[in-house]
């Protein structure tokens, strides 16, 4: 049990890591609206076994961020969700025992994913753990992600389904690390100092100086920072998150290519 709490916090370091080397637009990897940006230390980020260098969806290289040690590789056809050795779930937090770790994670029934209709039935049985219910669907070619929403409607967290056996579980990245009510750090209440505006500004900078073309959409409000679609004439592309309290910049590297939506 010791060596498992032990990979879980590697685990959790290494995603963290990925947060504070995916800065904004700023030089030292950072964006602050209103006053100096604040130091980022450097830290050195490894792509995931076998996962590459990751690039945004016109082939631009981007930032390796948390798909260190955490996720899509260990989402293949061999393996399903399994990352530390266990027989459930993509990260493990069943192994931490009860309370809100515990929630963070729904395995897999052994039946593959193929559908949005099917993701959906999935997502929901996760989230009807957490009180929420389930929003936007969106396949992509690595995995299913779902957006959670509160029962009146507010975007609360986010959750990827495994398509090669069901397992849900939070979003790692700015969901893991940065939800406040959801995520690693929940009861955390920095300020947010970035507004919606202000994240689609700091979004579309950060696309610029990555030297690709696509645009940012509409910024999504999640507890501690936002989530925005990445576009292209109008399409969806993939998609990014901005902390709301220190303009952090994190692109999902994690999904793959965009395939198709489900509103409800």
């Amino acid at each position: 049990m010791i060596r498992r709490h032990a990979r879980v916090a590697a685990a959790a370091a290494l995603a963290l890591a990925g947060a504070v080397a995916i800065g904004g637009c700023g030089g030292n990897g950072s964006t602050s609206i209103g006053g100096p940006a604040s130091h980022t230390p450097a830290v050195s980020v490894a792509t995931a076994p076998g996962g590459g260098t990751p690039t945004v969806p016109d082939g631009t290289p981007s930032p390796a961020g948390p798909t260190s040690g955490w996720g899509p590789d260990m989402w293949n056809g061999n393996s399903g969700s399994s990352m530390m050795g266990g027989g459930g779930g993509s990260w493990g937090p069943g192994m931490m025992g009860n309370g809100m770790m515990g929630n963070w994670w729904l395995p897999g029934n052994g039946t593959r994913v193929q559908t949005l209709d099917q993701a959906r039935q999935r997502a929901t049985a996760f989230a009807d753990r957490l009180g929420l219910r389930v929003g936007e669907i969106m396949q992509f070619s690595r995995n299913f992600y779902a957006e959670l929403r509160t029962t009146d409607g507010h975007p609360a967290t986010e959750a990827l389904v495994n398509p090669t056996d069901g397992a849900v579980q939070i979003e790692y990245g700015p969901a893991m690390m940065w939800n406040t009510d959801y995520g690693m750090h929940y009861g955390s209440r920095s300020q947010a100092r970035i507004s919606a505006t202000q994240a689609r500004s700091i979004a579309q900078q950060w696309l610029r100086d990555h030297g690709n073309t696509l645009t940012a959409g509409d910024p999504e409000p999640y507890p501690g920072y936002y989530t925005l679609h990445t576009m292209r004439e109008g399409k969806i592309t993939g998609m990014l998150s901005v902390n709301a309290s220190n303009g952090q910049v994190w692109y999902h590297t994690w999904h793959g290519t965009y395939i198709a939506t489900s509103q409800r």
